[in-house]
């Protein structure tokens, strides 16, 4: 080695030597620049064309038509660092700056030491505030401000004696372990060189390889690396002169061999070190070598043995194992066979199933025999026509299973009407043949069949329907065109309707539990074919009779036998739902246009569309909606009609009215009477045609009524006498009539409720505008409005108010929602009889106060304007005594008494009279005497009114002036 190491640094020491080499080694030992690239690193270019493109491709930018180099640190080149050129002038600017570079080193890469900082910016910081000693610190540790964290309250605090009874307990093992190992190192040492016979005198002896350099020791040691070579021989390229690289070539080699022997002393100790085991694994060879001839001899005769107990034994169990597998593949070829004998009479078996009408073991017959055919039959060449024979034979069942079912649907629902007398069990004919069907159509999972069966349903109602109407229609004495799907006979009278539409009822719900017979039998069917043992009990049928079912497994899963009681459910409530609407069109108002019906007959179609809609809610639990609504036009279109002519009617009666008092019929006596001791709802009315008062009315009996006595001036009710005018006793009768028509039409009652409002309030509005509005002058001939037209129409008002709340009870128990109104009605009849009583006593006070104006205290005693007042307080007495009760009168006579009282005090106090006991004080006592006599002859006031009080009453006015 050290002969090598001198001959390669003479060699290096000539080549350095010599002039002509020594630029090319300078260039050798850096690198060349088009070679690779800085920021590519992993890339190395054989040639400037392919640095070029590299350069062009990778750090270049094309902004326009002009070319950005960016080969340089953070993509910035230090040349050309913004602008941009040509093509050309950026090939030339890559040539000359980058290719053609003679040196090139790295850029600095970036360090802590790299970062700056702005020191006003670190100086003023807001968070520190101002600094005062900031100038005269010093530079160190103390610089930044120490700042004291406090311990946390969270972790304890640790110190040396908690790890005291560790150390304690490692530190025993720790030196004993040592101990032990320095002493078999210095064992193992002394052995080696005992058994060497070697003392070690050498300057060697005891130097480690540490003082090999680490370059010696790498596996990539490769001197044609200029940096390798430089640290291996430094400095001898670097010498100009031959001598000088010969001794430092000198030098290089005595290094090298002081290396070498440092390495071949560390190579013979582990040599020593090692010997012990190297010795003991040579001197254990021979026992390994005996150990493995026994273990092959063993082998051997394993082997053997194996050998004998595979012809003694296995070969033989074997036999036996393939003779039974010979039998069982017999045994499996037979199973075959007799398979195929059985798929071979499928097709006859399928035409006796058919001929028995047992679809779902025929269904499943061909399911069976598919699934042989696919799974245990694959590939049979005498069965590859069978599969599609079976296809075609589930088509066909499936059509025969449709066509059977419509042909059963079709007779069952045709069958004539008096069948329904001879149907003891069911309403449903031939259930065995229903369930085969339905089974066998749910088998296919053909779930239509609820559709075509409420299709026919349907139909069949028409049918039915037509022949009701032309069989009635052939039955009437007079020639009638039906026209349309027979529903439009204009000709016939409302009873006639009637009376078809109660036959046709009779017919509807005999069909109707024909359907549920056969919906119930199909619930059952898909109860069973679903694995429940109860039949559908979403269709509201409860049948005492079990249906017989086939024998079958459950072949309907729970989401097929959902969808199925859905749509049977479903085809009750859209027969039910037809049904109404074709009775509906019979009752409808377009269909009576030519007609109209009378309460009774209304009464009567109320109760026949209540029936049938009960039937029809037991049978299906559905409401007849459509039936209902028809109705309820029905009778509103009377109730219109009949609210409108007696409108019309109070309308006549009221501009007619002469506003004078009429004779009460004993009958109508007996009619206020019921209605103060009973409830308005128990009244049974019925009308005769006779006469009093204003031409043809309407006379109310009972079933007790007697020889009635004459008629009486005053009408009691509740022991209190009212004195009315006609129309008055029309208008409560004509209440009556609205509870009556209420409570035997309550479809209405709401609607008649709110005509009874309208009613109330055309009379309230049209009497305030005859009598205060004085409009029964120019319409009823009425030559002034007098004072007891006024108290006529209070008392009438007061009548209907006491009737009232009897009204609205009655129709709140018929409609709640239908009462809204009847406060505000009241409230506006009160706020009217309130009217009426202003305009009575402000009617007598204009008059007292225009008699008072041409009153002078002087004789004659009394003077002609009192007695005028006294004659017109006599005469207003005389017009509603008979007529208002004698609260409301000397409520009135109180108010005229008090506005005279002011009227006369104003009068005084004109006059200049005072209370001074002259004999003008003297003439006004004799008049205010002469006036208060006439009102105690009237009983006009209250007693505790009628006293002499006013005689001080007027001069304590005059003196407080």
């Amino acid at each position: 080695m050290m002969d090598v190491a001198q001959d390669l640094a003479e060699s290096t020491s000539d080549v350095t030597s010599n002039p002509k080499y020594s630029k090319y080694t300078e260039i050798k030992c850096e690198s060349i620049s088009w070679e690779s690239c800085y920021y590519c690193p992993c890339l190395k270019f054989a040639c400037i064309s392919d640095f070029v493109k590299h350069l062009r491709e990778r750090h270049c930018t094309r902004e326009g038509g002009s070319f950005v180099c960016r080969y340089g640190f953070n993509g910035v080149c230090p040349s050309l660092p913004l602008d941009g050129v040509s093509d050309r002038d950026y090939d030339a600017h890559v040539n000359k700056y980058h290719v053609n570079q003679n040196s090139r080193g790295m850029p600095p890469e970036w360090s802590v030491f790299s970062a700056a900082q702005n020191l006003p910016a670190v100086l003023n910081d807001p968070l520190r505030g101002k600094q005062v000693n900031l100038f005269t610190k010093k530079w160190g540790a103390d610089f930044v401000e120490k700042s004291h964290i406090p311990p946390s309250t969270y972790l304890p605090e640790i110190t040396y004696h908690d790890f005291g009874k560790y150390i304690s307990k490692i530190g025993k093992r720790y030196r004993r372990h040592d101990h032990f190992t320095m002493q078999q190192n210095l064992h193992c040492e002394g052995e080696s060189l005992t058994c060497n016979g070697i003392v070690s005198t050498s300057p060697t002896h005891g130097v480690s390889l540490v003082a090999v350099p680490e370059i010696f020791l790498k596996e990539t040691l490769n001197l044609q690396n200029a940096s390798t070579f430089s640290q291996v021989f430094p400095g001898i390229m670097e010498k100009s002169n031959g001598e000088e690289r010969r001794k430092t070539g000198r030098v290089v080699q005595e290094k090298l061999s002081h290396y070498l022997d440092i390495v071949e002393v560390k190579i013979a100790q582990q040599v020593s070190q090692k010997s012990a085991s190297f010795f003991h694994a040579m001197t254990s060879q021979d026992a390994i070598m005996t150990e493995m001839q026994e273990a092959a001899r063993r082998v051997q005769a394993l082997r053997a043995a194996l050998q004998m107990l595979h012809k003694s034994v296995v070969i033989d169990t074997f036999r036996v194992l393939c003779f039974a597998k010979r039998r069982q593949n017999f045994e499996d070829v037979l199973d075959k066979l007799c398979l195929m004998a059985t798929v071979h009479k499928t097709q006859p078996m399928l035409q006796l199933l058919l001929g028995t009408q047992d679809y779902v073991a025929a269904l499943d017959l061909i399911g069976t025999t598919q699934e042989i055919l696919t799974q245990e039959l694959n590939g049979v060449h005498c069965f590859k026509h069978l599969p599609m024979q079976l296809v075609e034979m589930e088509k066909l069942i499936d059509k025969m299973l449709t066509s059977e079912f419509v042909k059963y649907v079709t007779g069952d629902l045709n069958r004539p009407l008096s069948d329904m007398l001879k149907e003891t069990d069911s309403t449903c004919a031939e259930e065995d043949k229903l369930v085969c069907i339905v089974m066998g159509l749910l088998r296919k999972k053909n779930f239509s069949f609820v559709d075509t069966y409420k299709e026919e349903a349907i139909n069949s109602i028409r049918a039915i329907i037509k022949q009701q109407i032309i069989e009635f229609i052939s039955t009437s004495e007079r020639e009638i065109c039906l026209t349309g799907m027979g529903e439009e006979a204009q000709d016939l009278s409302i009873a006639q309707w009637i009376s078809l539409l109660g036959k046709l009822t009779v017919a509807l719900l005999i069909i109707l539990e024909r359907v549920q017979a056969v919906t119930y039998i199909m619930g059952q069917t898909t109860a069973a074919a679903g694995g429940s043992n109860h039949g559908n009990q979403s269709i509201g049928i409860n049948n005492e009779k079990a249906v017989n079912l086939i024998d079958s497994e459950a072949f309907l899963t729970e989401s097929d036998r959902a969808c199925v009681d859905q749509k049977l459910s479903e085809l009750m409530d859209v027969v039910c739902q037809y049904c109404h609407r074709r009775c509906a069109n019979l009752v409808a108002p377009q269909s009576l246009e030519k007609a109209t019906a009378t309460v009774e007959e209304l009464r009567r179609l109320s109760l026949l569309v209540q029936e049938f809609s009960e039937a029809c809610e037991d049978i299906c639990g559905i409401a007849a909606v459509p039936l209902k609504m028809a109705l309820k036009d029905q009778a509103i279109k009377f109730a219109n009609r009949f609210h409108s002519e007696r409108k019309h009617k109070l309308g006549i009666l009221l501009d007619a009215e002469r506003w004078q008092k009429v004779d009460i019929p004993n009958e109508f006596q007996k009619l206020i009477d019921f209605i103060e001791e009973n409830d308005i709802s128990e009244l049974t009315v019925k009308r005769s045609s006779t006469s009093f008062l204003y031409g043809e009315t309407s006379y109310w009996h009972y079933e007790d009524a007697t020889e009635m006595p004459p008629a009486s001036p005053l009408l009691l009710v509740e022991s209190v006498p009212y004195t009315l005018v006609g129309t008055a006793l029309l208008l409560v009768q004509m209440l009556c009539e609205y509870c009556r028509y209420g409570q035997l039409l309550p479809i209405v009652a709401g609607y008649l409720s709110r005509n009874v409002v309208d009613l109330l309030r055309t009379f309230n509005s049209r009497s305030c505008q005859l009598i205060i509005g004085i409009g029964a002058i120019s319409v009823a001939g009425l030559r002034i409005i007098t004072c007891a037209n006024l108290a006529l129409l209070s008392r009438a008002l007061q009548l209907i108010l006491w009737l009232l709340p009897k009204i609205k009870a009655h129709f709140e128990s018929l409609d709640p929602t239908s009462v809204a109104s009847y406060e505000i009605i009241e409230n506006d009849y009160r706020g009217h009889v309130k009217e009426l009583e202003n305009k009575i006593y402000t009617i007598v006070s204009d008059r007292l106060a225009s008699e008072l104006k041409t009153w002078e205290a002087r004789p004659p005693i009394p003077s002609q304007a009192f007695r005028q007042i006294c004659r017109d307080l006599v005469s207003l007495h005389k017009a509603i005594a008979p007529i208002l009760p004698e609260k409301q009168m000397q409520t009135i006579y109180s108010i005229v008494h008090r506005n005279f009282k002011d009227k006369l005090r104003e009068k005084l106090l004109e006059l200049g009279i005072v209370k001074n006991g002259g004999p003008q004080q003297g003439v006004v006592t004799s008049e205010l005497t002469f006036y208060m006599e006439t009102l105690r002859t009237l009983k006009a006031l209250p007693v505790e009114e009628l006293d002499d009080g006013i005689l001080d009453n007027i001069w304590e006015f005059n003196s407080c002036q």
